[in-house]
Parts: C-alpha cells; sequence; structure tokens
C-alpha cells in the first residue's frame, strides 16, 4: 500500500497549504482532501473488479453513486476494503503503548437498571425505524471494554454504537450518565452496598474504544457515517443556510396564502388535506374532514350523515372519489415518459400561516386552489427519484389509492423544494455533510405525515410502516429543513470529540474480518417481520440513488419468499459470523424486541447454534425503568436484553478430549457459572439469578452439548445430583466455592429475597412452580389443589390436561406416616411451629403433622422417580410415533421432549422429524427445546 501511496504522490504533488497534514492508516497526507482522493481511486478500482462485487449483501447502484457516498478508506457505501488494516494498525498501537491484550479477561454480564431517555439531541437528529439511545449503549461499552478495544456492531442502523464507543473518552459524557471520573481516567460507579450505604467503586477507564459498523442499508450506514464523522459544524451551517435561503427565494411563493383581509399575505405553515368519498346512496362527493371530524375535540366519528341525503355513513361503506392526472415523470416501457394515473382524491381543507409572529387558521379560498393549480401546471426543473415502489409486504401498500412510485409521496411544491435543495447541496465540497439533512427531513414531507386535531406534536408519522392517512398534514418544507438543520447542529456540537469509525455496507453473513479480533459486539438486530427495513429505507436510498440489496436481509417477509425458518437461517449465519469475529471469553450484547415467542426462540436457537452461551436475559420494563430476569415462558411482547459469551479457547480445546463424558459436563458448568453475576439487587432487595438454577443450568448444559454434536451423557436427575455434589447450593442457587462465600457475606445483610416469578402454562412450568411452592412449604395435596386450579388458566390448547395428582406422583414424594419424617417437611416444620421445635424425626407429633404432605426429592431419589416418568412418557411418545394421523392436536409436549432426546442419543434423527412433522408448526417454532432437537436432527440427518 505504501509503494502504491507515493506512487500517487509523485503524480498529485499539488500541496494545500491551508490544510494541516493528517495519518492514516501509517500514511501521512498533506490535507483530508490528498486522502480521500487516494483511497477513492483505489476504490474505484476495486468497484471493477466482478469477484468484489458478488459479496454477499453488495448494494445495488453505479460505481459514482458508491463513490460520492463513499469516504474511503473509513466509510464506503459497499464491502470496505480496509477494514481489516485498520483492525491490524489497531493492534500495532496497543503493542506500542504495552497493553497486554493476553492478561486474563473477565466480566460477569451487565446487570444494572438501564433507562436513558430519548429526548437527546443526538438520538432526534436523524429519524429511524428503531434505535437504542447511544448513553444506554455507553453503559455495556465501559462495562465490557478497556479503552481502545474495538466494538463491533453488524446492525449497526443509524450507528448509535460508534457514538457510544466513541463517546466513551468524553468526560462530561460519562459524568451525564451519573459516573465519577478521577484525575487518572478511573470511571466509578455508585453501588449500594447490605446495609444500604453507597459507595464509588471503580469499574472502568476513561477513553474512546474504536468501533467497527456494518449494515445492509446504504441509507442506514450513511447516517452512521454523518454521526461518527468530525465536521466543521460552522461551515455546515453556513452552506446549508446559503442554500435554504437560494431555494426559499426561488420557492417562496408556493407557500404564500391571503389573510382575512383579502390582501395581506401569509405564510403557510402547514396545510391539511383530507380525503373524498363518494356516498352509496346518493352518489355525491362526500370530504371526509368536514363530515366526519369533530374540530372542537379532534375526534374522528365512527358513524356521520351524508350532507346531501343525510344518509348514516362509516368509512367502511363508502367508496373513494377518484381523479385521474397525467404524470410526466413516470417511465414507460419503451423508455419515453408520461402516463395517465388513476389516485384518490385528496382536497386542502385547511390552512395554518402565520404574519409576523402571528398565527391564523383558515379553510382555503379561490388564491390558494389557483396557487397549488399553478403549481400542478409547473414542471420543476431539477432531477428527483421517480422509481416504482420495490415489491414487498408494506412497499406497495397505498398502490390501491394510486401510490406507486417514489414521488407520489410528496406534494408538488414540497418536492420541488426538495429536488432543488439536493441539486444544490450536491454540487458543494460537503456534499456529504448536507445530504443528512436532506435525509432527516424526506419523511416529514411526505403524505405519510398524519394529521390530528388538537394534536401539537409535528411529526405523526406511523413508526415503522408507509401508512397514508385519511387526514394528511403538508408541511412547508423550509420551515421543516431549517429546523432539521438546527436539530444537526445541535447534535454534531454534542459529537466534537469523535474521530472517524470505519463502517461498510455489506450483508454480515459474510464478514473480512480474522478470527478472534473483535473485544465486544453490541448489536440490536431485526426482529421477524415487524419492520421491512428495505422498504422503509427506499424512500432515502431513491435519493442516495444506492440501494440495499434484500436478499440476505433477516426478515420474515412473504414478497421476499422468507418465512420465519429463513429468518433464523439467516440471523444463524449473521450470529456465527459475530462468533467467528469476537475473542474467546469476551461477550456479545443482543437489544431485541419480541413480539412473538416463535421469533424469539428463533433468536436463542440461531444464537446457540452460532456457538454462544446465554448467560443472562433481561427485559426492560418501561413503566418501572428497570431490567427484569426473563425465562422464555414469560419473554412475551419485550424490550430484552439478552446477554451471551463465547467460551473462551481452553474450554473449547477440553471439551473436545472431554465430549460426551462427565468430565466434559462439569467442566461446561463450571465455566459457565464463573461467568454468571454472583449477585443482584434491585431496589434494595436482593433477586435470584434465574440462571444458576438447576434446571436452567441443565437446559445451558444440554444445548453445549446438542449445538456440538455431542452425547448428552447425563440424565436430569443425575445432573442435579451431581450439582448438589460439586457445587454450593444458596436459594435453590448454585455457586463455585469462591462465589457463595460472596454470596453468603451480601445474603446475611439481606432481609428479602425476590423469587422469579414463573408462569404456568404447561407440564414443564407446572411442574417448576410445584417446585418453588414445595421446596417454601412442603402441602398436602388439598392445600396445594387450589392454588394449582388459580395458576392453570393459562394452559395451553395443544398440551394435553393433566391432574395435579398425576403431576404429584411423577415428580414428588409424598410422606405416608411411615418411618421417619423426611429432611424438608421437618426442616419446615420445626421451623414454623413453635410446639414441633427439637422433636426428633421419629416423634409422632411430628410424623401426624407431616403425614401426607408432598415434598421435593433429594436427587438420589428423584433419579429414581425420574426413570419412572421417563418411561411413561416414552410410552406416550411411541403412541404419537406409530400413530397414522397427520396432525397432533393435543400431546404431551414433555413425551415429546423425552423422545426427541432418546432418538437423539441414538442417533434416530428421522424419527425426530417424522414425530415434529406431525407437530403444528407454530408450536414447534415456540418451543426452544422442541427447536433445538428438530434443527439439529435436520442438520445431521442432511450430513449423512
Amino acid at each position: 500500500m505504501n509503494e502504491l501511496f507515493e506512487n500517487y504522490r509523485n503524480n498529485n504533488s499539488k500541496t494545500n497549504l491551508n490544510q494541516k497534514p493528517i495519518e492514516c492508516l501509517g500514511m501521512t497526507f498533506e490535507s483530508d482532501e490528498e486522502r480521500r482522493m487516494y483511497f477513492q481511486n483505489i476504490l474505484a478500482e476495486k468497484l471493477k473488479d466482478p469477484k468484489f462485487r458478488s459479496i454477499e449483501g453488495f448494494p445495488l447502484g453505479k460505481d459514482e453513486d458508491i463513490l460520492a457516498l463513499s469516504d474511503p478508506p473509513y466509510y464506503t457505501a459497499c464491502p470496505n476494503p480496509w477494514i481489516d488494516d485498520f483492525i491490524s494498525f489497531w493492534n500495532n498501537e496497543r503493542q506500542n503503548l504495552n497493553i497486554n491484550d493476553t492478561e486474563l479477561y473477565h466480566r460477569e454480564p451487565f446487570a444494572a437498571d438501564v433507562s436513558e431517555g430519548k429526548n437527546d439531541p443526538i438520538y432526534n437528529a436523524h429519524s429511524y425505524h428503531t434505535k437504542v439511545p447511544y448513553k444506554a449503549i455507553m453503559r455495556y461499552i465501559l462495562h465490557y471494554t478497556e479503552p481502545g478495544d474495538i466494538v463491533f456492531d453488524g446492525f449497526c442502523g443509524t450507528g448509535m454504537t460508534g457514538v457510544a464507543a466513541q463517546l466513551c473518552g468524553d468526560k462530561p459524557t460519562v459524568e451525564s450518565l451519573g459516573y465519577r471520573v478521577d484525575r487518572e481516567g478511573i470511571i466509578y460507579q455508585k453501588e449500594s452496598n447490605e446495609n444500604g450505604k453507597e459507595n464509588w467503586i471503580p469499574f472502568s477507564k476513561l477513553g474512546p474504544r474504536h468501533a467497527v459498523l456494518n449494515d445492509l442499508s446504504p441509507a442506514a450506514t450513511f447516517i452512521a457515517y454523518n454521526y461518527n464523522t468530525p465536521v466543521d459544524i460552522k461551515e455546515v451551517e453556513r452552506e446549508a443556510k446559503r442554500i435554504l435561503a437560494e431555494v426559499e427565494k426561488e420557492c417562496g411563493w408556493m407557500y404564500e396564502t391571503l389573510h382575512f383581509d383579502g390582501k395581506t399575505k401569509g405564510r403557510i405553515n402547514y396545510t391539511v388535506w383530507s380525503d373524498v368519498f363518494v356516498c352509496p346512496y346518493c352518489t355525491s362527493e362526500v370530504v371526509f374532514w368536514k363530515e366526519a371530524v369533530d374540530k372542537e375535540t379532534g375526534k374522528v366519528y365512527e358513524e356521520f350523515s351524508c350532507p346531501h341525503c343525510q344518509a348514516i355513513l362509516n368509512k367502511r361503506n363508502m367508496e373513494r372519489a377518484w381523479v385521474n392526472r397525467f404524470d410526466p415523470y413516470i417511465e414507460r416501457e419503451n423508455g419515453q415518459r408520461g402516463v395517465v394515473i388513476k389516485q384518490a382524491k385528496q382536497i386542502p381543507v385547511l390552512i395554518n400561516y402565520r404574519i409576523g409572529n402571528q398565527r391564523f387558521e383558515k379553510a382555503p379560498d379561490q388564491f390558494d386552489f389557483e396557487l397549488i393549480e399553478k403549481i400542478e401546471r409547473s414542471g420543476i426543473p431539477y432531477w428527483f427519484p421517480t422509481k416504482r415502489m420495490p415489491e414487498g409486504d408494506e412497499s406497495r401498500r397505498n398502490d390501491d389509492i394510486g401510490i406507486t412510485h417514489v414521488h407520489h409521496f410528496y406534494t408538488k411544491r414540497n418536492l420541488w423544494v426538495l429536488s432543488a435543495f439536493f441539486n444544490r447541496l450536491e454540487k458543494t465540497k460537503i456534499n456529504k455533510r448536507l445530504i443528512p439533512i436532506l435525509t432527516g427531513g424526506l419523511l416529514g414531507l411526505t403524505k405519510l405525515q398524519r394529521f390530528k386535531p388538537k394534536t401539537t406534536f409535528p411529526n405523526m408519522i406511523l413508526s415503522g410502516t408507509l401508512y397514508v392517512g385519511s387526514l394528511m398534514r403538508e408541511w412547508t418544507s423550509f420551515q421543516w429543513l431549517n429546523g432539521k438543520l438546527r436539530s444537526f447542529s445541535k447534535a454534531l456540537s454534542n459529537t466534537r470529540n469523535i474521530s472517524y469509525l470505519i463502517a461498510e455496507t455489506k450483508s454480515l453473513t459474510t464478514l473480512v474480518i480474522q478470527n478472534n479480533k473483535v473485544d465486544y459486539i453490541f448489536t440490536d438486530p431485526p426482529f421477524g417481520g415487524n419492520l421491512m427495513y428495505s422498504e422503509l429505507n427506499f424512500f432515502w436510498e431513491s435519493w442516495l440513488r444506492v440501494f440495499t440489496n434484500n436478499k440476505t436481509e433477516a426478515v420474515e417477509n412473504k414478497v421476499q419468499g422468507k418465512t420465519l425458518i429463513e429468518y433464523q437461517h439467516l440471523m444463524t449465519k449473521c450470529f456465527q459470523e459475530y462468533f467467528r469475529v469476537l475473542k474467546p471469553g469476551h461477550w456479545m450484547t443482543v437489544e431485541f424486541h419480541n413480539s412473538k415467542n416463535s421469533v424469539w426462540n428463533a433468536i436463542q436457537e440461531a444464537l446457540q447454534v452460532a456457538g454462544f452461551v446465554i448467560a443472562d436475559v433481561r427485559t426492560l420494563d418501561k413503566q418501572q425503568g428497570s431490567f427484569k430476569q426473563v425465562t422464555s415462558a414469560s419473554a412475551v411482547k419485550q424490550d430484552l436484553i439478552i446477554s451471551a459469551y463465547k467460551p473462551n479457547g481452553g474450554l473449547e480445546e477440553r471439551f473436545r478430549l472431554e465430549a460426551g463424558t462427565g468430565n466434559g459436563v462439569w467442566d461446561f458448568v463450571r465455566t459457565h457459572l464463573k461467568q454468571l453475576p454472583v449477585w443482584f439487587a434491585n431496589k434494595g432487595k436482593m433477586e435470584i439469578v434465574a440462571e444458576r438454577q438447576n434446571y436452567l443450568l441443565f437446559d445451558r448444559m444440554v444445548a453445549f452439548h446438542v449445538q456440538r454434536g455431542v452425547m448428552v451423557p447425563l440424565s436430569a436427575a443425575e445432573f442435579y445430583q451431581g450439582l448438589q455434589q460439586r457445587f454450593p447450593e444458596r436459594d435453590g442457587m448454585y455457586f463455585l466455592p469462591e462465589q457463595a462465600i460472596e454470596y453468603d457475606r451480601k445474603r446475611m445483610k439481606v432481609k428479602e429475597i425476590i423469587q422469579t416469578a414463573l408462569f404456568v402454562t404447561d407440564e414443564s412450568s407446572a411442574i417448576q412452580w410445584l417446585k418453588q411452592q414445595l421446596n417454601k412449604k412442603p402441602q398436602t395435596f388439598q392445600e396445594i389443589h387450589p392454588q394449582f386450579i388459580r395458576e392453570i388458566g393459562g394452559w395451553m390448547k395443544h398440551e394435553k390436561p393433566l391432574e395435579l395428582s398425576e403431576i404429584l406422583e411423577q415428580n414428588f414424594l409424598r410422606y405416608d406416616g411411615k418411618g421417619d419424617v423426611p429432611s424438608p417437611i421437618h426442616s419446615y416444620l420445626s421451623t414454623n411451629f413453635k410446639e414441633l421445635r427439637n422433636l426428633s424425626k421419629d416423634d409422632q407429633v411430628l410424623k401426624l403433622k407431616a403425614k401426607d404432605r408432598w415434598y421435593v426429592p433429594d436427587p438420589n431419589k428423584a433419579s429414581d422417580l425420574e426413570k419412572l416418568r421417563e418411561r411413561t412418557l416414552l410410552r406416550e411418545f411411541n403412541e404419537y410415533k406409530d400413530s397414522k394421523v397427520r396432525r397432533l392436536r393435543v400431546f404431551r409436549l414433555e413425551a415429546v421432549k423425552v423422545g426427541f432426546k432418546k432418538a437423539w442419543q441414538e442417533k434416530d434423527y428421522n424419527t425426530i422429524i417424522a414425530v415434529a412433522n406431525k407437530i403444528p408448526e407454530s408450536i414447534l417454532q415456540e418451543d426452544p427445546k422442541l427447536l433445538m432437537w428438530y434443527d439439529q436432527a435436520i442438520t445431521r440427518s442432511e450430513m449423512k
């Protein structure tokens, strides 16, 4: 590369004396422009290479448009050829600073409350479909990393992870999170000890982290680049104001209106447009605004009268009124432009305007209608996008009202102003820094902008959709764009200490980053079919002229032919790349909005197939502003924070030698326990760490084996027995010996411990709920039955109903009054009844009180119970296997799980697949254990 640089320098020796020399990748350039041109020439050559263009997710666009957006080597609107060079350069810097990467790295999952508001200049400067506040991300980065570490986000969106990584070096921003920073740059967080006393504990260091960002969308990475690149704010403001003034001089007349006196001109703030319908009884036109809206309250009537025939109408029983008009911008098949189109009729019904500092409202008059007609007859003298909306689940929802192309989403005058603004800013030297003012304002100036009377909030777009309402507010373009300029200026002034980030545009499924190079990953991936990013980003990308290649877009999308299975497959490929580049023993945080259990299970399965081990799952309680631990049964419709780690190299190497043995099991458990938080306090109360409970440890152990194609050597009962023998148990949780000492010290000073809430929906959760109840208090059938009946209201329809007596007999023990009183019952009775204290286990009074109580057996006796239960369950499974029915409607999930496990151990993958095909797909996708066995059976059968 240095030889190329010298050749370039010799051929381009002009020096700009007004700019200081800069360094990039170890090379010195006389100016930033020289740096840009040098790398742009290299990128231009790369773009001619068919192999380079065949990289997965390579965006759709011409070379000149990709180059126009890019700022190489930092940001490219295509795959970035220099990412590995930067990572090597950063690692060399660390070595030169004597930073020892071989030091033992250890972090527990971040388990503190995080509640960062979205009312922040940086957050609000540019809209996007989903964003995580950068200050929330900073807390994770500070916890998991050191200054100079490499942070990666492969679904970067607007680049908030990059902003967060860089602002970890900004003292005022770090202190705004409630932390303290001393003179040496040590960061302290406030913690309350067991007595409620607050102490400041060191936990991190001040200093920027290096960010590497990736996204499939050119619009997303371009916005991210602008958030994360140094800029001369005064120059941006000066140039933007100059251009806006020029455009206003040209187009200001389009937003004029006459005051009530018919002489004084006012400047329009916004115009409200209304749908027009046709009465099905008299065929007269009905203006929605006039007849269906209460102007005083803003309420929309369910029913209203036709102003012509007084028939009772509602929106559903009316047809739209239509207009035919000539659109000169749509290209025909023969290459010529101009077609007649049919669109739903909308008319202006209200104008909000100002004269000086005073605001007024009026109905449009003859002047306003003539003005609109004049604009419609005029031709726009600048380029603007006229592409057909792409095929998709969301992008063509407005075809049936005649909004079929990008330019149809704008009124003629707003489109004129935007194109005039874009034409001028493209010609400036700093066009990359000005375009976000345009893209930031694009959506707000479309017909997506709904109008709700008596609502003052300016942006009323239905988030994540392209919905056009019956009442539309057309904002004046200058007002909106000036507001965006102010927002960007404010945001960029808050990022004055940032340097260049590294970003690229391509699919996450194929990274060029070498193995084990990234220190931490924060990611907010797509979640199923909730948002169609490539369709929603089409507005921005049509102006940028570079488009998302959605072939590897991880979504559920009917038009793209992607079901939940394809979504899970793509997410697995993405997580496998995350796993490959992350350093062993390091962490990934996944922020995920879960709308369906099936999508949540797909994410879990994808994580585990990739090799990650989930250590903590929490849900953000938006009302309380706190995090709560989550089990799969309750993880519905909530924002989840998943903490997962890549097992260190030592464990993986040892496991290859110990796979399928008890030693391999306990090696995994020890390593996993070391990664889990020892304790977690919430509002002064200690919480059970769910992942330390025996059944979740068993699930993680099984998943670790299955995903690596290894036989699980222990049954659940044998595993539980081994846990008790090897690890200290406290409050139903298991610890390493040194962790138990720390837990005991904290536990002694806490009065209350909060149990994880359980919801009974099937046999498995019923067993866990009963364990929780009987551990607290061994009870008779008569005592526990009323509670059980209250809890099973949410029993799933497909799950075979079970009597309480059957569950108790197969999973618990009942004291029949013979022999000594079992220890769990003896402990409970002697603790809670004064008269029963200090009695021996064979005392008749004690035995009488204990008789017929059910209790949780110790692991030795549980093993025999489990064998009996498994025989019963396997009999049921064999009935399902041999049944001739094509679809099982009601069945016992636990029987299927036991049968799948046995078939897996015997490598009978066809049986797993055959029975799975009898289970409704929705149920298969919503149960993480069934999904794991089934996915692995499919994979293994294909490998035969």
